[in-house]
């Protein structure tokens, strides 16, 4: 396995305990006014870099007592999906993941204690390929944070047949008395003899973590793609502000380096080395201003037993790897855990590394009563919780509101790391993270990161679906080692906007969004469920395949694909393309906005594509990948597709001509057992506006038919009243558009 080593984890320590003397100096970084009673008093040193986000123009806001996500669409990007139903008649399904081992398998783990495998086919194997219902602690319900939340195969799967597990089993018996139940991190063989089964009986408990409540497991286990190293995310303990029974007094859990509660986890399954022998640094009593931890409070032994050394080894770049930073009086133990990665977290529920090759490590991190976040999480990061809920200042003495005051350090002095996504309560009760779209079967997705809420009720499911757009110029390659190297260009905030599933009536999915997942050719999935809780006498747990909006629902209407933005529209400008080199963006050989010489977005058309013809060839030159490109391009002009006021139109369809000229292995599932491409919606509206009336009827637009439309045509414009209808052929594979032979242009343009 290669390891890519970072930089040197001393260096962030040094620059941690740097700044512990300087808030001891009393100089003074805070906020605003009045430090919550029950946070330490803090002093940071003046020259240190905010990291938080405090303010952004992006960030939720807190008004009339209710938290608001500030919503910002790009306007050259169209937000919206197809949802193909893969498998149904789950109970809970929590994620959904494939092997690189060439079998095209899809593993999806459901909560109730199973992971079942949706074949090539589509088909659901009778037999789970993993059961952990007889290891599980009983769960409610109605709603309940336990169970088998991950598993994740080995990068070596192929050969070794290795699989992790994160579960929660009944309580230990050298847990403290009246806790909730032990996570178990468990490494799982699978049946040399049946490659679709485990063998149970191989399991290797690497960790045991008692839990004093229910909530707040955290639960996800990821294979870092560039290091392969397992990354295991732990929540802060539980109940509610990171106090309470196992809850270091003072300080919570998130921010005492001794506990492993509140943090992101790697270790190497690879090896059992652990690094040179732990090094004291500087133990000093009362640093944290007299806010000092009532050690016998707390369990005698540390509530998790861990067996770096024997079953695992330690990465030599974990921060605390080799030196241990200042042990403050306020933490509840002496000793730092090596395996820690990075910390400050409440919940982090949901983690994906990006597959791209900046691999960037993305955390959904669940939030208290008012802010959720999405974080890109950095070794050796302190990401902020209790002393921060997101961007915002946090008082666990009085959660509903936005705390007056707080610090932007840590309690060593490190910048605290702020969301580069925080939304309200307005969109939903709970954050559902999913990762950066890397698939090739909807192109306006690629580079965007795709997520959701759960729910706004807790009793019927009304899930919503997200995208963040990085802000141009941001390069996930470009991020530093470590956190000790971040600046607020690097953490800077994403535009954040509704995907409309075509298929529903309305901006939500109709049902509780319960999780993502990826196969091995990084496609996205969505999981679902009607009912909130892992009741296992339900099965209307789904898995659908994120796929192009090829179904859409006349019902929306397309003013329903506008979404008004909260922040500025300069704003949105600047930020408009990211990194997305294809689909939403304007990609290669464009022009922006700001450089067309005329206000008049019709004239600009032409323009536009003399501009980009080096990025998009034309005439009888195929341009491979570039038909989402092309009309994303139309769209940066400013050119809407709203069906209202006068025209003219141009719109862009496929004939029936290009369809038969398909391989017909590959038509066929495209015109799914449709006669010819009528039934099959492929098509763009640009340049102006018009009534549904005026283009005569509906369905010309939605199924390339009507009195006045001839859909075979190719090489033809075609006048319907206002519209001006160019046809070009296509070619396209398994639904997708791969290339446009001929682009034809309004004679009158």
């Amino acid at each position: 396995m290669t390891k890519v080593t970072l930089v040197i984890a001393s260096l962030l320590i040094i620059a941690l305990i740097a700044g512990v003397g300087a808030q001891q100096a009393g100089l003074s970084n805070a906020s605003s006014t009045n430090e919550s009673s029950n946070q330490t008093t803090q002093s940071t040193p003046g020259n240190v870099t905010d990291l938080t986000n405090a303010g952004d123009s992006l960030a939720a806001t807190f008004q009339n007592n209710e938290s608001l996500t500030n919503l910002a669409p790009i306007p050259s990007f169209t937000a919206d999906i197809g949802l193909e139903l893969i498998g149904e008649n789950f109970t809970a399904p929590m994620m959904v993941t494939s092997p690189d081992d060439g079998t095209g398998r899809l593993f999806v783990v459901d909560q109730i204690g199973v992971a079942k495998i949706v074949d090539v086919n589509g088909t659901e194997l009778p037999e789970p390929f993993l059961d952990l219902r007889d290891n599980l602690v009983k769960l409610d319900p109605t709603y309940d944070e336990r169970g088998l939340l991950s598993i994740a195969f080995h990068p070596n799967y192929r050969n070794n047949g290795k699989v992790y597990a994160f579960y929660s089993a009944p309580l230990r018996p050298e847990a403290p008395e009246g806790w909730s139940c032990t996570n178990h991190i468990s490494e799982f063989q699978v049946d040399p003899d049946n490659p679709n089964t485990v063998n149970m009986s191989s399991e290797k408990v690497l960790m045991y973590i008692d839990k004093p409540y229910e909530n707040h497991n955290g639960g996800v286990l990821a294979f870092g793609p560039a290091d392969g190293y397992l990354y295991i995310s732990v929540g802060d303990g539980g109940k509610a502000n990171d106090v309470g029974n196992g809850h270091t007094p003072g300080i919570g859990n998130a921010q005492d380096l001794t506990k492993i509660y509140g943090k992101i986890l790697r270790i190497d399954v690879d090896s059992t080395a652990t690094g040179v022998t732990i090094v004291q640094q500087n133990q000093t009593e009362n640093q944290t201003g007299g806010a000092s931890a009532n050690r016998t409070e707390n369990p005698p032994e540390p509530t998790w037993t861990t067996f770096a050394g024997s079953l695992y080894g330690i990465p030599p770049d974990n921060p605390f790897a080799e030196n241990q930073p200042e042990i403050l009086d306020s933490y509840a133990y002496k000793t730092v855990p090596q395996e820690i990665y990075a910390y400050g977290f409440r919940n982090p529920a949901y983690m994906a590394f990006d597959a791209s090759d900046g691999n960037a490590l993305y955390v959904a991190m669940a939030g208290q009563n008012l802010f959720e976040s999405v974080l890109i999480v950095l070794n050796g990061g302190n990401y902020g919780w209790n002393i921060r809920e997101g961007t915002h200042c946090f008082d666990p003495n009085a959660p509903t509101a936005p705390g007056e005051s707080c610090n932007i350090t840590g309690l060593l002095g490190e910048p605290l790391i702020g969301p580069i996504f925080e939304g309200g309560h307005d969109l939903g009760i709970v954050i559902v993270g999913g990762d950066v779209y890397r698939g090739n079967t909807v192109v306006g997705l690629q580079g965007r990161y795709i997520f959701g809420y759960w729910s706004d009720s807790r009793t019927v499911g009304n899930g919503t679906l997200l995208a963040a757009t990085p802000p141009a110029g941001w390069a996930e390659g470009a991020l530093p080692p470590t956190a000790a190297g971040l600046t607020p260009e690097d953490n800077a905030m994403w535009q954040a906007q509704i995907v409309n599933a075509t298929a529903q009536n309305s901006d939500t999915l109709g049902m509780f969004l319960r999780g993502f997942g990826e196969d091995a050719d990084l496609d996205m999935y969505v999981l679902t469920s009607d009912v909130g809780g892992p009741d296992a006498s339900t099965s209307t747990g789904k898995v659908w395949k994120i796929v192009p909006p090829t179904i859409v629902n006349p019902a929306l209407g397309a003013g329903a694909l506008e979404v008004t933005p909260t922040v500025e529209a300069e704003n949105q400008t600047e930020n408009q393309t990211g990194t997305t080199a294809v689909g939403g963006g304007m990609g290669a050989g464009a022009t922006p906005l700001s450089s067309l010489s005329s206000s008049d977005p019709a004239e600009n058309i032409m323009e536009v594509l003399a501009l980009t013809e080096t990025g998009i060839p034309f005439e009888e030159t195929p341009a491979f990948g570039n038909f989402t490109l092309f009309t994303g391009l139309l769209r940066s002009t400013g050119v809407a597709a709203t069906l209202e006021g006068p025209g003219p139109y141009t719109v862009f369809a496929p004939t029936d001509d290009a369809f038969e000229r398909m391989d017909p292995d590959i038509r066929e599932p495209i015109l799914n057992g449709s006669r010819d491409s009528k039934d099959i919606v492929l098509y763009h509206i640009v340049n102006g506006s018009s009534t549904l009336a005026d283009l005569k009827n509906v369905s010309t637009l939605r199924t390339l038919q009507g009195e006045n439309l001839t859909i075979n045509a190719t090489g033809t414009v075609v006048r319907v009243e206002n519209a001006t209808i160019a046809i070009p052929d296509i070619m396209a594979d398994n639904g997708v558009i791969q290339g446009i032979d001929t682009v034809l242009i309004p004679a009158d343009t």
